[in-house]
């Protein structure tokens, strides 16, 4: 196992800045994942990682062993660096048997014909394919593939595992059964692991930490639960899952605290944790569908709003309430449903409102 440390990455093609002053960490057995939209430098990244493109500045660690380094004009090619890759395409010879496929680098590496079949044998039985080693690769399924890229990427032993977006070819059905299966394996080898995705529900699921990637940069890094629940600015909310997004103003309640108060409506929230901000200041307040429960509600009061549509999700309810001037998205029992047209109270989990300032746009900010 080891460690992968990026310090500075920068990589530009042309005028365009793909990677910019990136450094991260994937800690020796660890799961990473870059996460972003298309064109936010993830899989650029991984190609920096994997020697496939040479960085205009900063350096690269595995361990202790420096393999890229600009300023030392330092670069240690891909077949050297002890790492594995599985691209998106599978990068699987059609003329070639799963035996033949996965038993490609070690002919490369000319290790002996006897160690290559007790090899490949035992990484095809790992990933379940041990009983299809003749058979042609066009024969195969999706999934099989998939697993055979895996299993070629796995033989030599390597230190790192590179992985630019694996699943994204195949249904979602087999796409979801593939996630615990990698990283199941992924745990059972202790395998340090880079993976490369734009599906968030990819990333929560396989992930031990995320970076979460904007523009050629990290917009924030963390567990799962960390980056989800404790988004860091409002692109990481955004982009995580959907978010209620609400004008408000600081201000002072009775007891002197500073609560943000929903503008034309006169709605406050509390503000939980320490705070900079200033009282009259403009803010966005958001929070997530999931941390607002709709239920009914007799009268009027604050919080309370009209049920102007509703749909079944997956064991729950999710409402558009119409609050004052505003819309806000919330979730409910599946029992008793709320009619369209009925009266709802929001009640609003204060500990995941995330409160931005008001000129911070989708692309930043960050939350106090």
């Amino acid at each position: 196992m080891g460690t992968v440390r990026a310090t500075g990455l920068v990589k530009t093609f042309g005028a365009v800045t793909a990677v910019n002053d990136l450094s991260f960490e994937a800690r020796a057995g660890e799961f990473l994942t870059l996460l972003g939209p298309s064109g936010c430098g993830k899989t650029t990244t991984l190609r920096l990682v994997a020697g496939l493109e040479r960085p205009d500045r900063g350096e690269i660690y595995v361990g202790d062993r420096l393999i890229s380094s600009a300023s030392s004009r330092l670069f240690v090619p891909p077949e050297r660096r002890g790492m594995g890759m599985v691209f998106q395409s599978y990068a699987i010879w059609p003329h070639m048997t799963v035996f033949e496929n996965v038993a490609f680098p070690l002919q490369e590496l000319r290790v002996s014909r006897s160690e290559i079949r007790d090899r490949v044998m035992t990484i095809l039985s790992t990933v379940g394919l041990g009983a299809l080693h003749a058979r042609p690769a066009p024969m195969l399924s999706g999934g099989q593939q998939q697993r055979v890229a895996l299993a070629r990427a796995l033989v030599s032993n390597p230190e790192v595992l590179l992985l630019d977006e694996p699943l994204s070819n195949l249904d979602a059905r087999l796409r979801e059964e593939m996630r615990f299966e990698l990283r199941e394996m992924q745990a059972r080898l202790g395998i340090t692991s880079i993976f490369v995705t734009h599906d968030q529900a990819e990333a929560m699921t396989l992930s031990d930490r995320i970076v979460v990637m904007n523009a050629g940069r990290i917009e924030q890094e963390g567990s799962p639960e960390d980056v989800y629940q404790r988004p860091s600015t409002r692109f990481v909310m955004d982009f995580l899952g959907r978010a209620n997004h609400l004008p408000a103003r600081i201000q002072k309640a009775d007891d002197g605290t500073l609560v943000a108060q929903l503008e034309e409506c006169g709605f406050s929230l509390p503000l939980v944790g320490p705070t900079t901000w200033q009282q009259g200041q403009e803010v966005l307040v958001a929070f997530r569908p999931e941390a607002v429960e709709a239920v009914a509600a007799d009268g009027d009061g604050a919080w309370v709003g009209v049920v102007r549509s509703s749909v079944y999700v997956s064991g729950h309810v999710e409402y558009v309430v119409e609050i004052g001037n505003f819309i806000v998205r919330a979730t409910g029992p599946e029992d008793p449903r709320l009619p369209h047209e009925a009266r709802a109270k929001l009640r609003v989990a204060t500990r995941a409102v995330r409160v931005w300032p008001r000129s911070a746009d989708a692309n930043g900010g960050q939350t106090r």
